[in-house]
């Protein structure tokens, strides 16, 4: 996988670590989340959270994002007074939140970020199963998380194996950039699939890291 720039910092299969040295609270987030949990820190100055990014690249095998998650807790736990889970259930079956309940640490609630974005309420109501989701992340990424591991650089015609039930792909959009939503667009056009637009902004996550308390 190659790395991925944020701002100047660099995310790699290695993970990301960045705060304040008083922070008293660890966010341990999914690499996908890293740039808008930046984000969400800088414009609220909250120099009580610090942040370290698994990669994204476990969403592929997602059966592996528990132990991720305990290997974490267990090795960052000793220099934090609590730990967030910056996760959803992102295809574990619910095994991550049962994971994060024997370990005794919170996470983000709803299945995936696809519906904390939109807002998870809003998200179930919405029903659409046949819309393909994509974030400002996974446009950005979208060969390198989507494209390359389905193995349709390789193999065009397992297009319709994996889209063919598919009508629309919907960006999430987190930042208002008319380029990245271009980006979305042929996206959409190389899945054969409608495209939608969704500003969502960071919907649920400001909320739920505010309730972190200093």
């Amino acid at each position: 996988m190659a790395d991925v720039r944020i701002d100047d910092k660099i995310l790699t299969e290695k993970g990301l670590n960045t705060g304040a040295a008083e922070a008293k609270t660890l966010l341990l987030a999914c690499g996908a989340l890293a740039r808008e949990i930046l984000a969400v820190i800088e414009a609220n100055g909250w120099t009580h959270l610090a942040l370290h990014c698994l990669p994204a690249i476990l969403h592929n095998s997602p059966q592996g994002i528990p132990d991720a998650v305990e290997a974490a807790v267990l090795e960052h736990r000793p220099n934090y007074d609590e730990i967030f889970v910056v996760y959803a259930d992102c295809g574990t079956g619910g095994q991550l939140q049962q994971r994060c309940e024997d370990l005794g640490v919170k996470m983000m609630a709803g299945p995936h970020c696809y519906a904390f974005f939109d807002g998870v309420e809003t998200f179930e109501a919405r029903e659409e199963f046949t819309a393909f989701y994509l974030t400002d992340f996974l446009v950005r990424q979208f060969d390198a998380f989507v494209w390359k591991p389905l193995g349709l650089d390789r193999y065009p015609d397992l297009l319709e194996t994996y889209f063919g039930n598919y009508t629309k792909l919907v960006h999430l959009a987190q930042t208002d950039d008319p380029a990245l939503t271009e980006k979305a667009s042929v996206c959409a056009a190389r899945l054969g699939l409608e495209f939608e637009h969704r500003a969502t902004g960071y919907g649920e996550l400001t909320p739920e890291l505010a309730r972190i308390r200093p």
